[in-house]
């Protein structure tokens, strides 16, 4: 099972335990297969799953039985509502059924999203290979499970296994099909103000290049979802990201089109502004693999795949002789995605960093060449407002789907081995970065010199507090005392910085300068001010007091 999964990952990362042990000796000595070891199971999970997100290729994770397994189900609950590949090989109770201390981990996969296949003595190299085309045909999470009296049995030769059988791209290749694509040509050829909306399923697709060309043949802006960040080639004509992480003057063009065409984006009440992004009457066409749209502002749906589809577009505009409306020449989207840069000293009224000159500062600071893994909480607008990000395989948010905190520093070993040749910069709160502690060390050991870790440090679990706190629930619960991050980054080998003003960030500058093998590991404590409200967190807020 080692050898045929080695065939088709490239990396696995795990805790070693009773129930996995003969797996990762054949791991080890018999692939050229690389292990990172975590210090939480979770952590495996998460560590797989950003891998994918980084690098587009599947990895797996492993894990002994029973607790070891129980560990991974919110990491495992994640990588199901993102629709994120991945294996996870676990420890299962033996043949002959349950011992005193196993649990039904078929039911607590399926309960979270998860199918599980269980492997015998002879079967193992073909039940792995069919666990693998299942993850990668329907992009979910896929359980392993080696039943303990399984596990160090002789399997004899290894069987050659066939390869996945993965489907082609959805095309749009029936009647209404090609009737919906013309008509869609045809609402573009007469718009004014038309507009491109890309998502994570567009890029996923490689939709880059022929939505570049669409929105070109079109005058289109553009503007993509926070996991399509970058996705068009020309970022000149592009708003930012939609939705509450999107720029005010931007959200006021977006609301000026009249024709929108959506692709590969799902269109969550976030991206939407809560039904509020277009204005009413705005023709919106949505183009997904989904079976239908997925926002009742829908007025029209195409299923089929983003670049196969935006290339008919392109090709039937080309027919019909269109000519760019010249909407994107009337207006300047480079001022209107400017966000607010927070006080000039940097500091919010309780003498505090104010979180948006850090974030605004730091943009200029940080390494060009970077990955972006976050946390989730309410700090998670900064770096999604104020860092740019070459290609939306550079900003992994290991939680969102789930809203879950606590998952960002077990990130950080899955970018890493994922792009080896960049910068990775973790964004955390103080209570994910507290819940997740078990796997500072593995970031610090796996990301060394090119890992940084940024840690708004608020004292405070923020959207509690800005959701709670101002209906007057007790504030004591939402409250955490003020930890040093850096003095817990020391102790496990990194450099730790408190900053608590900009000056201190300036150590990030002559870091960068530094040679990689040289210098540690840099995490910077920003004690910020709990005050500081994201736009994002605002736009939530208002939506709730209707």
């Amino acid at each position: 099972m080692a050898r045929t999964l080695a065939q088709h990952v490239d990396h696995v990362f795990g805790v070693m335990g009773n129930g996995n042990a003969w797996f990762l000796d054949a791991l080890e000595n018999d692939t050229s297969c690389r292990f990172t070891a975590v210090r939480h199971e979770a952590g495996a999970v998460v560590a797989a799953d950003a891998h994918y997100r980084a690098s587009g290729r599947i990895a797996a994770a492993t894990v002994t039985y029973g607790a070891g397994f129980t560990n991974t189900l919110t990491a495992l609950a994640e990588a199901a509502q993102a629709r994120v590949p991945l294996v996870l090989l676990a420890g299962d109770e033996p043949t002959s059924g349950p011992r005193p201390w196993d649990v039904d981990q078929i039911a607590l996969a399926a309960a979270v999203g998860a199918r599980t296949y269980t492997v015998g003595r002879t079967d193992a190299a073909a039940t792995t290979v069919i666990a693998i085309e299942h993850s990668l045909t329907y992009r979910v999470p896929v359980v392993l499970a080696v039943p303990y009296d399984v596990a160090a049995r002789e399997a004899g030769p290894v069987p050659e296994a066939p390869q996945p059988v993965l489907p082609q791209p959805a095309a749009p290749d029936g009647p209404f099909d090609r009737a919906a694509i013309s008509h869609l040509a045809k609402a573009l050829v007469d718009a004014e103000r038309p507009l491109l909306l890309a998502g994570r399923g567009a890029w996923l697709a490689q939709a880059g290049e022929p939505l570049g060309e669409l929105a070109d043949a079109t005058g289109a802006l553009t503007m993509t979802t926070a996991l399509g960040r970058s996705i068009f080639p020309d970022a000149r004509h592009d708003l930012g990201v939609a939705g509450g992480f999107g720029a005010d003057g931007a959200m006021k063009l977006a609301h000026e089109a009249d024709v929108v065409v959506v692709f590969g984006a799902s269109l969550n009440q976030f991206t939407m502004r809560f039904g509020e992004l277009f204005a009413p009457g705005t023709r919106v066409v949505q183009v997904d693999t989904a079976e239908a749209a997925t926002h009742r502002h829908v007025g029209g749906f195409i299923r089929g795949d983003a670049a196969l589809v935006a290339r008919a577009l392109v090709d039937e505009l080309a027919a019909l002789g269109a000519t760019p409306s010249g909407w994107r020449e009337s207006v300047d989207a480079a001022p209107a995605r400017q966000y607010e840069t927070g006080p000039a000293d940097g500091l919010a009224e309780d003498g505090r960093l104010d979180p948006r000159s850090v974030a605004h500062r730091l943009a200029h600071l940080l390494p060009q060449d970077r990955v972006v893994v976050s946390d989730g909480g309410h700090f998670i607008g900064w770096a999604n407002m104020y860092w740019p990000v070459a290609s939306p395989d550079r900003m992994i948010m290991v939680g969102t789907a789930y809203q879950s905190i606590g998952l960002g520093l077990a990130s950080v070993p899955g970018a890493a081995a994922a792009r080896p040749g960049s910068a990775v910069v973790l964004t955390t709160g103080d209570g994910g970065g507290l819940m997740a502690l078990a796997d500072l060390e593995t970031a610090v050991r796996t990301a060394g010199g090119r890992g940084i870790a940024v840690v708004w440090n608020d004292t405070v679990y923020g959207a509690e507090v800005h959701v709670y706190g101002r209906q007057g629930l007790a504030e004591g619960p939402m409250r955490i005392p003020e930890t040093d991050f850096a003095a817990l980054a020391s102790a496990v080998g990194a450099e730790g910085i408190v900053v608590r003003s900009l000056a201190d960030l300036d150590r990030l500058a002559t870091w960068r300068e530094e040679p990689e093998d040289e210098r540690r590991f840099l995490l910077l404590d920003c004690r910020v001010s709990p005050t500081v409200v994201a736009p994002y967190q605002e736009e939530i807020l208002r939506v709730n007091r209707r």
